[in-house]
């Protein structure tokens, strides 16, 4: 079956980076949209950015000028590079893309805090 398998949070200091990945299995992720969410303790899950079958990019104002969306069609990966993390990126990081139904990874938790 489909999985997507999010690995790269951590605990970070604010101010710095991490590189999240999305890594897809059984079905080739080149044509689909995909897209990275996050979710707060206690707030609604957001998305953060997403990445057509083209390349265009889209981003929440918030991460927009410190994260990048990128794709390896070739590895069947989806990436997010956060950079300039803030104590409100805090969250727990989805990857998904909707076929006839909506595909998650179970999730990554980026912890921003000195």
């Amino acid at each position: 079956q489909v999985q997507l398998v999010e690995s790269g949070g951590g605990l970070v200091q604010p101010g710095g980076s991490l590189r999240l990945s999305c890594a897809v299995s059984k079905i080739i992720i080149s044509i689909y949209r995909m897209a990275w969410y996050r979710q707060a303790p206690g707030k609604q899950r957001e998305l953060v950015a997403a990445i057509t079958n083209g390349g265009s990019t889209n981003y929440a104002d918030s991460v927009k000028g410190r994260f990048t969306i990128s794709r390896d069609n070739a590895k069947n990966t989806v990436y997010l590079q956060m950079n300039s993390l803030k104590s409100e990126d805090t969250a727990v990081y989805y990857c998904r893309f909707t076929d006839s139904r909506d595909y998650w990874g179970q999730g990554t938790q980026v912890t921003v805090s000195s």
